[in-house]
């Protein structure tokens, strides 16, 4: 691979607007976070969305005028998260594929995550997964744990390649109730992930302080990066994310040394199988 796939997960579900001012909340704020990111190198915007309290929310209305504005107003890829908060119900985090984006995320196991559990079900992923591929919607297998690697080789052979017929999963690491945010961890699953269809390709994702080591490691593996404030909202000890926009321009960075650079939009969907809209 000779270019890099940079997705930028901006806001999540975890982190209060009062605690993190710089958080892109509203709609306005997310296009404005989109078009800046896109200008630094970010291909995919993994998206959550909030409410008018900036509470996190599964909103069909709002998730389909989400679609509509990023599209609009940016050429990037746009990834709904189907995870929602981890108390979302299974038919609330279906109905997110009705905003018809061009991608979402599919979660591959149940995890621990902090005091909470995220829980995905076996049938609920099976359900997930057929409704995509149905959609035409491209997956995002966002991985926790190893073993997750064999849910999804479990999958695919029982129920086929996903909408486009590429794999691409993202490796969440440091997640506490997850794998940690190790190169021996990125490693393992990189091993792991041969058993999966020929082509496959990986994104790692570091939670917290986790980000640059597993940042670092992924690019040195031939993968791709996800980096965001809903991942991380310290730029460095003590010192505070200015923006998403820093934290895209700081992995484009280190793709351009590793002479990868960062992927277009275009490119982006071309290795995934979207379709333009």
């Amino acid at each position: 691979m000779t270019t890099t796939l940079i997705t930028v997960a901006p806001t999540g579900a975890e982190s209060r607007k009062s605690d993190v001012p710089a958080l892109p909340v509203t709609l306005d704020e997310l296009v404005a976070t989109a078009r800046d990111c896109e200008a630094v190198g970010a291909s995919v915007i993994h998206v959550h969305l909030r409410d008018d309290a900036a509470e996190p929310t599964l909103d069909l209305g709002r998730l389909k005028d989400a679609v509509a504005a990023l599209r609009a107003e940016t050429s990037l890829i746009v990834q709904l998260s189907t995870g929602g908060a981890v108390t979302d119900p299974e038919a609330d985090r279906l109905r997110v594929l009705e905003a018809q984006p061009d991608m979402a995320s599919c979660t591959m196991g149940t995890v621990n995550f902090g005091d909470d559990v995220f829980l995905n079900r076996w049938a609920f992923i099976v359900d997930l997964h057929t409704r995509m591929q149905e959609r035409g919607i491209v997956p995002e297998y966002e991985i926790f744990d190893l073993g997750q690697l064999a849910t999804l080789r479990r999958l695919l052979d029982r129920h086929g390649l996903p909408a486009g017929g590429h794999v691409h999963v993202d490796l969440v690491m440091g997640v506490p109730g997850g794998m940690p945010g190790t190169v021996a961890a990125l490693a393992a699953c990189e091993a792991a992930l041969r058993d999966l269809p020929e082509g496959t390709t990986f994104s790692a994702t570091g939670i917290g302080r986790s980000s640059l080591p597993v940042l670092l490691a992924a690019l040195a593996a031939g993968g791709h990066l996800r980096v965001g404030m809903e991942d991380t909202v310290t730029y460095a000890k003590g010192q505070p994310v200015e923006s998403n926009a820093q934290l895209v321009a700081r992995a484009s960075g280190f793709a351009r040394l590793a002479q990868r650079p960062p992927m277009t939009p275009a490119d982006a969907r071309a290795l995934l199988g979207i379709a333009n809209v």
